[in-house]
């Protein structure tokens, strides 16, 4: 049951039962509105309602509008005094979160309600003195839930009727319905017809764009940076985890609900740890393009304050953020290097890194993390516990396949060419050892001389000349090569 119809549900009830006071937690009058023109004709009874025009609108029975002018509780009074079981409902009450005239004034017109059977609906978002409370009950009208933003999407792609492209499937309608969480009714109907207006249609690879515009409505932090992914990007190789990124899609993408059915959380996401240049960094703008949602930064260790408890205040301002933004794909660099700076004597450090592994832990907003780490001694075991990484990942320098895969994905990025196979398989029997970084430098270095020399005769012959004066990783820092291969044998899949 999607969130307005089960508020709506909850409201029939309390008029059935002519309970005095409900009040309807909530900042969307619009769709209370609608909510409430259902409610009209479902249960056959009129509704009047009052805004702060001064106008009280008649809703289903004798539909009209009449005049309350400055004193709206008067004019209820009134006509409360001269006809029971009335519904009425007063919009935008502000003001009644403490003793005043006017929350005096309400809890008279409650008695009154009371003893004439008749029902009072609030509609607010502040606090509520206690006084007026203990009068009736409270519902809550959450922002549209996904199926409630999924339909409104498909009523948008509707009303277009063909008058812009539509690329978006029922796959892509449930991704931007994620995207687009939290955000009311209204701003998502501004949102998509400001899509539509700047691209000229609905595109699957405009999709992950539209979580920019959260970024407009909530309070941005240093710490968290939206990081833009270009259209080109792939990575070389990484096989397995390519194919388990694919198979944790459709779950991650999968409504709250039906996972409950199965008792089942949306993946958390992956810790990738390997030798440095080997396209670590690179996997979370790969998900991020492949799964349509938008990319953010997280640097933990600019959440330190030197302030006493300026720290934990940022860092819960970083993880605030970040769920307002969610669904989304969180990239940490060199996770590791946070770990060192907070595994200390310093109970800050120490307290700043608790809170961020709880959310790790408990967190159920659909957040994908992708940390990467170098330095496997100063990861501590706490990070490896299941349910806060969904897998741990080793990414080791490339075998001979994967150099010629590398080798090719920069030979047509670069050089704009397609290799032949005896001059792919030549460079990469002389690349052992080399890292995807390693590989790309010699591919670049043969294309940057292409272009001083307006073009070389023997492309071939340079790649292979130049990759055996590039000294690799594997020999620059051989003990730290070793060191992570042995770790990630191990304790990690191989990509």
């Amino acid at each position: 049951m999607s969130n307005f119809k089960g508020t709506k549900t909850e409201l029939i009830n309390y008029l059935i039962a002519r309970t005095p006071l409900v009040i309807i937690d909530t900042n969307e009058r619009e769709r209370v509105e609608r909510l409430l023109a259902a409610i009209a004709s479902e249960i056959g009874d009129g509704i009047l309602y009052y805004t702060e025009s001064g106008d009280v609108r008649s809703i289903g029975n004798n539909a009209g509008v009449m005049k309350a002018n400055d004193n709206p509780l008067g004019f209820f009074f009134d006509k409360m005094k001269k006809q029971r079981r009335l519904n009425i409902v007063l919009g935008d009450v502000q003001n009644i979160s403490t003793d005043s005239f006017y929350a005096r004034d309400l809890m008279n017109l409650l008695y009154l309600a009371n003893s004439t059977d008749s029902v009072v609906m609030l509609i607010t978002s502040e606090p509520v003195w206690s006084r007026i409370s203990g009068f009736g009950m409270s519902v809550k009208l959450d922002l549209p839930d996904i199926d409630e933003r999924q339909s409104q999407i498909r009523d948008f792609i509707k009303k277009a009727d063909g008058r812009y492209v539509n690329e978006w499937d029922d796959e892509d309608i449930l991704r931007a319905g994620s995207i687009l969480k939290g955000f009311t009714e209204i701003q998502i109907e501004n949102i998509l017809s400001t899509e539509v207006i700047g691209s000229k249609g609905l595109y699957k690879k405009r999709i992950s764009s539209l979580a920019s515009q959260k970024q407009k409505i909530y309070g941005k932090t240093d710490a968290v940076q939206y990081i833009e992914v270009p259209d080109n990007i792939e990575i070389a190789g990484m096989d397995h985890l390519k194919k388990w990124l694919n198979d944790k899609r459709e779950i991650f993408f999968t409504p709250y609900t039906v996972l409950g059915e199965y008792d089942l959380k949306a993946p958390k996401g992956i810790l990738l740890v390997g030798v440095p240049g080997c396209g670590k960094s690179i996997t979370a703008k790969l998900v991020s393009k492949e799964w349509g949602l938008p990319l953010f930064r997280f640097d933990i260790g600019s959440v330190y304050d030197k302030w006493v408890g300026g720290s934990e205040k940022r860092m819960r301002e970083s993880l605030r953020f970040i769920e307002n933004v969610s669904p989304c794909i969180l990239w940490i660099d060199e996770i590791e290097k946070v770990i060192s700076d907070s595994d200390s004597d310093n109970d800050t450090g120490k307290r700043v890194l608790g809170e961020f592994l709880f959310w790790m832990q408990e967190s159920n907003f659909k957040v994908f993390i992708v940390a990467t780490a170098n330095n496997v001694k100063a990861l501590p075991y706490e990070l490896y516990r299941k349910g806060r990484f969904s897998e741990i990942f080793f990414v080791g320098l490339p075998d001979k396949a994967e150099r010629e895969a590398v080798i090719r994905q920069y030979a047509r990025r670069s050089l704009h060419r397609e290799l032949d196979e005896k001059t792919v398989s030549a460079v990469a029997e002389k690349t052992e050892g080399f890292s995807n970084s390693d590989l790309e430098a010699v591919v670049k270095e043969v294309a940057q001389k292409s272009l001083i020399c307006k073009g070389l005769d023997d492309v071939e012959g340079e790649l292979i000349k130049i990759a055996g004066n590039v000294i690799p990783i594997s020999k620059v820092n051989a003990e730290l090569v070793r060191e992570i291969t042995d770790w990630g044998s191990d304790r990690a899949i191989r990509v």
